[in-house]
């Protein structure tokens, strides 16, 4: 899986989104099938601008058929509908190394 660092340099919230919009057009232009996104989870212990916006982003791709689906790393894990649903739906992504370890600071996405 590609592992996409929305994070690094510290950017505002802006230049993140065009990170990942920009990644996921090109992550699909070469193949891939799924992206790691690393959103940080912010310094505040109540979620980054960053992670917020990166989830509402991927909610409105997924609403509009950008995305087939994604699921945040908090939920990534056999203890969450969510990621119980996800891994059913796409195996391969059990095989990820943040599978179960409840990453706040992640989200895993699903490209078509």
């Amino acid at each position: 899986m590609r592992t996409v660092n929305l994070e690094a340099g510290h950017p505002d919230v802006s230049t993140a989104k065009v990170r990942l919009y920009n990644s996921i057009y090109s992550s699909r232009a070469q193949g891939a099938k799924d992206i790691k996104i690393i959103h940080g989870y912010g310094s505040s212990g109540t979620g980054g601008a960053i992670r917020k916006a990166c989830l509402s982003e991927l909610a409105s791709y997924k609403k509009r058929g950008i995305i087939k689906d994604f699921c945040p790393g908090d939920k990534f894990g056999p203890m969450s509908a969510e990621g119980r649903d996800i891994v059913s739906r796409y195996p391969r992504l059990r095989s990820d190394s943040d599978w179960a370890r409840s990453n706040d600071g992640i989200t895993v996405v699903v490209l078509k």
